[in-house]
């Protein structure tokens, strides 16, 4: 029996393992730089390692560097959270992360914890005392249910590609190259079959694309 109740491990069910973050809410403020940047800290007190993911209510306003990852047993890992939307219209909205947690050779989650996170305008200013409704509204939004999203490389800002011509461009350069290149029609000593015999007319189009495709690709 004894045995038994020792192999049930019952710490390890699904959603019932604790999760140790510090701290447990994020405050940024709009005219501290320094503020942007925010570090949750994963703590992992347990004799077995934990892999661990972040999850995000709004994940096009922050980027969280390592989303995914894994903490060694009875250690911790910091998870750097940087705010890159910061704008009067988020002012007081709240935002959720949700960092869950597994073992390293099981893909359901053992536990979660969701930390909040809100951006203000000035450390200096007190967030305005808020009415008993007002109150009651905000504590239903930090605590209700909320969808929330992976941390994918598509939060990445990108950057446009300074390239050259596309392969469009260049394909129909060669194409009026070509063109240029075949018998003129009513020419008699060619090897080339009389059906790609281009008439002056088209000859003519063929190398005005061509010069204007030139220019973009001088100007690209």
């Amino acid at each position: 029996m004894q045995q038994h109740q020792q192999h049930r491990q019952p710490e390890l069910a699904e959603g019932n393992l604790p999760v140790f973050v510090f701290p447990t809410e994020l405050v940024f403020y709009a005219d501290e730089q320094s503020s942007h940047k925010q570090v949750l800290t994963l703590y992992n007190p347990y004799e077995f390692a934990l892999k661990f993911k972040v999850l995000c209510t709004a994940p096009n306003k922050y980027t969280v560097v390592d989303s995914t990852g894994a903490v060694k047993p009875q250690c911790c890992v910091d998870i750097v959270i940087r705010h890159r939307d910061v704008r009067p219209c988020h002012y007081g909205v709240y935002d959720k992360f949700r960092l869950q947690v597994s073992e390293q050779s099981q893909r359901k989650a053992l536990g979660r914890k969701e930390v909040t996170a809100t951006l203000r305008p000035s450390a200096s200013q007190e967030p305005p005392s808020l009415g008993a409704q007002d109150e009651e509204r905000r504590i239903k939004e930090q605590f209700a249910d909320s969808e929330f999203f992976e941390q994918t490389a598509f939060q990445t800002e990108s950057r446009p590609v300074a390239g050259g011509p596309s392969l469009l461009t260049v394909l129909l350069g060669l194409v009026c190259m070509i063109a240029l290149m075949l018998p003129t029609l009513g020419e008699q000593e060619s090897t080339v079959p009389v059906y790609l015999h281009l008439s002056v007319n088209k000859k003519l189009v063929a190398a005005y694309v061509l010069g204007l495709l030139t220019m973009v690709i001088l100007r690209t």
